[in-house]
């Protein structure tokens, strides 16, 4: 049997507010009418939804926290309709304002820097509020660059004195003695992605300013061995890739005043054959562990180029796993 249409107006006080929201020419109006799958038109300041009730009252509440958010100042943009779509289809209950609006960071370009899942805003409460999180989902989800915005705002905040960055070098296919130049050399190819995220965060000449002085630095896993981190927020990217002796000896670096966030994909994961990934382990043994957080990303949480999210998608699929739930 057929599903009985619905139909539901929303009117908008303001006709700026409702420009905004509708999109010049109704752009944004047809965008929300593909994601929810509805019909919908608007006259003057009021959109009208047609099509089956619970996908109605769907695009209802999707205009109606869109335009709460530009009622506060926010600059609508058409990735951010498709991530406001995803979140409410996760949780109707959620609050765009509380997720949106939650600014960690403005980048030099004065980008502003803010969850856009629900998954980013339980991990950038995490961050927040625990000594040690863990970040584990697949590419595209914005662990390590919030993570990284995360670490500049408390460095501005003097919330910590220094900032370093953490990565195993390990590559698929790849062996660092076939590389030329001196270690530092061989091992700056596996650093590259995180300065690319630091820089940006900020100033060029500033970013370089703090890691010509120590304030910020960036560093291979090896070089951690025998450091005590104190007054430090470190970040360990990659970490599918560390062995569990390198996970531990990393953990253990932390000091008084520090905080760690710990980035990866465990499905991503370049070690040689039948070599065990710290990351992995550490989630078995650290999972009740008072003070260290777990925070999940899905394909639902990509943030990327829309194919990204598709491509995970179809991995995931093609290897007959299920992306994994987001829970802090």
């Amino acid at each position: 049997m057929k599903e009985s249409s619905h139909t539901q107006s929303f009117v908008l006080d303001d006709p700026k507010l409702a420009g905004a929201l509708f999109g010049q020419q109704n752009r944004h109006l047809r965008q929300i009418a593909r994601l929810t799958g509805v019909d919908a038109s608007s006259h003057g300041a009021t959109a009208r939804f047609e099509g089956p009730a619970a996908q109605v009252r769907h695009a209802a509440r999707l205009v109606e926290e869109l335009a709460a958010l530009l009622a506060k100042g926010f600059q609508l943009r058409a990735p951010d309709i498709e991530y406001a779509d995803r979140i409410l289809q996760a949780d109707p209950e959620a609050r765009l304002t509380d997720i949106f609006l939650d600014t960690i960071a403005v980048t030099a370009r004065s980008k502003v820097i803010a969850p856009k899942s629900l998954a980013q805003k339980c991990y950038v409460d995490a961050i927040r509020g625990s000594d040690a999180v863990f970040g584990i989902g697949p590419a595209g989800t914005g662990k390590t660059y919030l993570a990284m915005a995360m670490a500049v705002a408390f460095l501005q905040k003097k919330e910590v004195s220094r900032i370093i960055l953490v990565r195993p070098a390990v590559e698929a296919g790849e062996k660092l003695g076939f590389l030329p130049g001196d270690l530092a050399e061989k091992v700056n190819p596996y650093l590259r992605p995180l300065y690319d995220a630091l820089f940006d965060l900020m100033d060029f000449d500033r970013g370089q300013a703090l890691i010509d002085h120590g304030v910020i630095e960036v560093a291979p896993l090896a070089f951690m061995r025998g450091r005590t981190l104190n007054d430090a927020f470190v970040i360990l990217d990659e970490a599918q890739n560390t062995t569990p002796e390198q996970m531990k000896m990393f953990l253990t670096r932390l000091g008084f005043g520090s905080r760690a966030v710990i980035t990866g994909d465990v499905t991503q994961i370049d070690l040689p054959a039948g070599k065990a990934s710290g990351l992995v382990q550490a989630i078995d043994i650290l999972a009740n562990v008072e003070g260290i957080r777990f925070v999940r990303f899905s394909d639902r949480d990509v943030v990327r180029h829309p194919i990204v999210q598709a491509i995970v998608k179809a991995y995931d699929a093609a290897e007959g796993r299920q992306p994994p739930h987001s829970r802090p």
